[in-house]
């Protein structure tokens, strides 16, 4: 299918080329002697001339007649002297090239429309929903019930209460930090865009800013709509205005982005939410009142979310006895929701590799290093 504009060209290259040597192939005129042109001449019969490389197409009595070019300087100057118009139609090998040239320019030119349309059409897709509600994430009830105001103001189009335009979600990685913003588009039933911090960043100086005003463009289009930009960090630390290009091109994304949030109010509809790991290192200028007004922290999960999460991840998945939902969830204190899946998982291929009938705590500790995490075992046998 990514061929397919490139067919499309190829064969309309070679259509036009064949339809400007189209008289070359189909030659429908009649033959004539150079004798027998003469005598049409003197006998005045001759309505037109024209010249075809080593060919006359001449025009007689309603016929169209193929007649030998003399190709003598002064053909064309008799000629009109007896009053027959006359034309040079002869096709050159810079004729040619030259068109040749002008339809590869265009159909190059067409393709480049092609792709930037594609391009703007595809990027910063445009979800309407998101399939992802606050039931399905594990624990962290506090938040959820923060972000119940926000919900009712995108709801309303921020008629009441606060005019939020930015939330950052901070906190260490694999928590559900994409999955709150995905939730709070579903629950508050508007139009969502995920995009992440290195999708601005590139080697083109400029490049960055400008998608930077395209993702605001499409979203205020699409209002009410929640704008997610995961990574944050990348593009929102403190600007260093003695650093190198990337720093500079950094920080002009960083302007971009603070001039479009200040360009638009919650009564319009859109609203920011940045997830980063490391909160500290943004700038002042995001995190001032006015910008992202409101911070809430996604922490590793507490032992009420584990014993969710291992509802969730241990569905379908035999424990041995001495692993009961408490114990697994003192075990897996410290580590992220997404740590805690891939243990488990992992601890399930190792038991199918062993053959056993249940998960043992060997198959957690196993799977634990495989996945670099580190377990706080305490485990009692009997």
């Amino acid at each position: 299918m990514k061929r397919k504009p490139t067919l499309i060209i190829v064969l309309s290259v070679a259509v036009l080329v064949l339809f400007f040597f189209a008289f070359d192939f189909l030659d429908i005129s009649t033959k004539t002697s150079y004798k027998d042109f003469l005598s049409l001449i003197e006998e005045e019969k001759v309505e037109s001339i024209v010249i075809e490389g080593g060919t006359l197409r001449v025009k007689a009595e309603g016929k169209t007649l193929s007649v030998p070019n003399p190709d003598y300087p002064t053909f064309k100057l008799d000629m009109m002297e007896r009053g027959i118009p006359v034309s040079d139609n002869t096709t050159t090998l810079d004729d040619v090239l030259n068109t040749l040239f002008n339809i590869i320019f265009l159909a190059l030119f067409v393709f480049a429309i092609y792709k930037a349309i594609s391009w703007y059409s595809s990027t910063f897709h445009i979800v309407r929903h998101t399939g992802v509600h606050f039931s399905d994430i594990a624990g962290m009830d506090e938040v959820k019930n923060d972000m119940a105001s926000i919900i009712k103001d995108m709801k309303n189009g921020s008629k009441e209460g606060r005019k939020i335009k930015g939330i950052i979600l901070e906190g260490p990685p694999g928590n559900g930090k994409t999955l709150f913003a995905r939730a709070l588009a579903e629950e508050s039933g508007v139009n969502y865009i995920a995009t992440k911090g290195a999708d601005f960043q590139g080697a083109v100086m400029g490049l960055g800013a400008m998608k930077v005003k395209m993702l605001f463009n499409k979203a205020k289009k699409k209002k009410p709509c929640i704008v997610f930009i995961d990574e944050f960090d990348s593009i929102g630390e403190r600007r260093n205005y003695a650093g190198t290009g990337i720093d500079k091109e950094n920080n002009r994304i960083l302007t971009t982005l603070l001039n479009e949030m200040d360009g638009f109010g919650g009564t319009k509809g859109v609203l920011v939410v940045a997830a980063t790991n490391s909160f500290q290192s943004l700038d002042p200028a995001l995190i001032r009142p006015g910008r992202f007004d409101l911070k809430y922290t996604i922490s590793n999960p507490d032992q009420k979310t584990r014993m969710e999460l291992l509802e969730i991840y241990g569905k379908g998945k035999n424990f041995s006895p001495e692993l009961s939902p408490v114990v697994l969830s003192t075990v897996f204190d410290g580590l992220s929701s997404a740590a805690i899946e891939s243990v488990i998982n992992e601890s399930e291929e190792i038991r199918k590799k062993q053959g056993k009938d249940s998960i043992l705590i060997e198959h957690i500790v196993i799977a634990a290093g495989k996945c670099r995490e580190k377990l706080n075992i305490k485990i009692k046998k009997n």
